[in-house]
């Protein structure tokens, strides 16, 4: 496996085990939760999207036969999605505690341009093979 492979299904891992925890917290805590947005998006965005661009960067460039695109996009996204799922838990607590969202609007929008890195990229490896010929 590639290294930024490893790098994003090692961080899936380590925010699904933050999840866990923090929904244990949640659990014991009672009805009402201050950080659930936290919780939730450490699953959505840390464990479940890191694991689904870590599987992609290793599966789809050998499903389309094409090696991909560009790892250093794949590096550049790999360091804004971490710095923006981070960001985004700190602005969760800004928001809490002072009702500003700055922080959240600021690392959000970090996260979703990691997004677009991870869709231009693919969409630059994953192109259509040419028919067979007969």
């Amino acid at each position: 496996m590639s290294k930024i492979t490893v790098w994003f299904i090692k961080c899936a891992m380590v925010y699904f085990l933050i999840s866990i925890f923090l929904g244990l917290h949640m659990a014991i805590s009672g009805q009402v939760y201050p950080y659930m947005p936290i919780h939730a998006h450490f699953n959505l965005l840390g464990w479940i999207s890191m694991m689904i661009y870590g599987v992609a960067y290793h599966i789809l460039p050998r499903f389309s036969g094409r090696p991909l695109y560009s790892e250093k996009l794949a590096e550049m996204q790999f360091w804004l999605a971490n710095t923006g799922l981070i960001g985004m838990a700190l602005g969760w607590m800004a928001r809490q505690s002072t009702g500003s969202t700055a922080i959240l609007i600021v690392f959000s929008i970090i996260e979703a341009a990691s997004a677009l890195l991870f869709v231009f990229n693919m969409f630059k490896t994953i192109k259509a093979a040419p028919p067979a010929v007969k």
